[in-house]
């Protein structure tokens, strides 16, 4: 590896890709910033769960690894947006953490940014990752970490709601079949669904499933198949299927629309399993459709486990030493129920699916799921998720229609 990163400058994209950072998975804020140490016996993890506090079971799993490869950790909690930044300065200054655990869609930028090794150079073992989880933390046709975990998103139903619409969940197969249940509900006198439409990247976020699920690359924004995704959101909005306060809302806010016990479904994440069980109705959950059937493939959330660029080489083998220790099989899956994941190995998974037959859905959710830098977008994902999202904007509000506000937005991505 060239370790004369502190010599390097930033190039644009990188610190413009770093907008993207905390979507799904964005945490409270953090403590106090780390960096490596000269002490040989001391290795420093930076990672983005400042809710866990020296006596989680997440700290403890930290020192026991630590313990396991023969050195003691110094663990850093920062917010997302903070970590990243905090990583870069960092590389800058050739002062990296010794693990650092960041956002997925991050890895890409970090690792443009000439941050990261790869794993052919640290050796990480990812045999045992789903591909299409890995696929998020590669670039370049490099790998650079492995994923700790993963949500995504999915359809909450109100089983009250949907039972005196007459609407039999298993009928829902597709988006016209999806229409039809909103319809029922609709004249139900009962409210349809509710999702996060709000100008930011949490908008792109929930448009994705959509998008994609209607066929659409990321490449061409304004394809047919993208703007009947489009077409789709704002065709709700039009019939009242879904309410106006889409456009403003955040992923909690919906959700709070959604715990009011009025709506039939609400797109959410994994994340809202705890406050689903608080929210005083029976609940399902079901993977979002593709417009002509099957599950559409959502976004992934979750942080990669990276190993970042050291001068001094030599600490990459412990360094390894501790990410295998934190992603090994039956610490994964410890791990994974602390964070609320899907762990991001069929092994680990059909281990929580039959300790919690709940997660089921999630599970096919997030086999279906895709990274938002996949298909080697890398950088370039911000810019188009901006567009995006202001399309969205733009059509929902009525401004422009579905068609020329995609045509608009990916002429801004040229």
């Amino acid at each position: 590896m060239n370790s004369t990163f502190r010599h390097r400058r930033l190039t644009a994209a990188a610190l413009a890709a770093l907008a993207l950072a905390g979507t799904a998975t964005a945490c409270g804020s953090g403590s106090d910033g780390g960096s490596n140490t000269a002490d040989s016996g001391t290795y420093t993890i930076w990672d983005p769960y400042p809710q866990f506090d020296k006596t989680s079971a997440w700290a403890k799993l930290l020192d026991s690894c630590g313990t396991e490869a023969g050195v003691k950790v110094k663990r850093t909690a920062f917010d997302t947006s903070d970590l990243s930044n905090k990583a870069l300065l960092a590389a800058q200054q050739d002062n990296s953490a010794d693990v650092l655990i960041v956002d997925n869609p991050v890895v890409s930028t970090l690792a443009e940014a000439g941050v990261l090794t790869t794993t052919d150079d640290n050796k990480l073992d990812t045999s045992k990752v789903d591909p299409n989880l890995l696929a998020a933390g590669q670039t370049g046709g490099k790998t650079y970490g492995t994923p700790i975990g993963a949500n995504t998103l999915a359809l909450y139903y109100n089983k009250d709601v949907l039972k005196k619409a007459g609407v039999d969940v298993a009928s829902i197969k597709d988006w016209a079949s999806l229409t039809a249940a909103l319809a029922k509900v609709d004249k139900a006198g009962k409210k349809g669904i509710t999702f996060s439409a709000i100008g930011t990247e949490e908008g792109s976020f929930q448009f994705l499933p959509w998008f994609w699920g209607s066929g659409a690359q990321l490449t061409q924004l304004d394809s047919a198949v993208g703007v009947s995704a489009l077409a789709l959101w704002s065709d709700w909005l039009k019939k009242g299927y879904a309410p106006n306060s889409v456009i403003n809302n955040t992923q909690t806010t919906s959700w709070q629309e959604f715990a009011s016990g009025d709506y039939a479904f609400a797109e959410n994440g994994t994340w809202q399993l705890a406050n689903a069980k608080k929210a005083g109705f029976d609940y399902g959950v079901l993977p979002i459709p593709g417009a002509k059937g099957g599950n559409a493939a959502a976004p992934t959330g979750g942080e990669f486990v990276t190993l970042p660029v050291q001068s001094d080489t030599e600490r990459y083998a412990t360094s390894q030493k501790l990410v295998a220790c934190l992603t090994s099989t039956d610490h994964l899956y410890d791990t994974d129920t602390t964070l609320s994941y899907v762990a991001p190995t069929s092994e680990v998974q059909a281990k929580q699916v039959a300790a919690n037959a709940e997660l089921k859905p999630w599970v096919d959710a997030v086999k279906a799921a895709k990274g938002r830098t996949s298909d080697d977008l890398g950088t370039k994902y911000p810019k188009i998720s901006e567009q995006m999202w202001k399309a969205v904007q733009s059509a929902l509000s009525g401004s422009k229609s579905p068609k020329d506000a995609l045509a608009a937005a990916q002429s801004a991505v040229k």
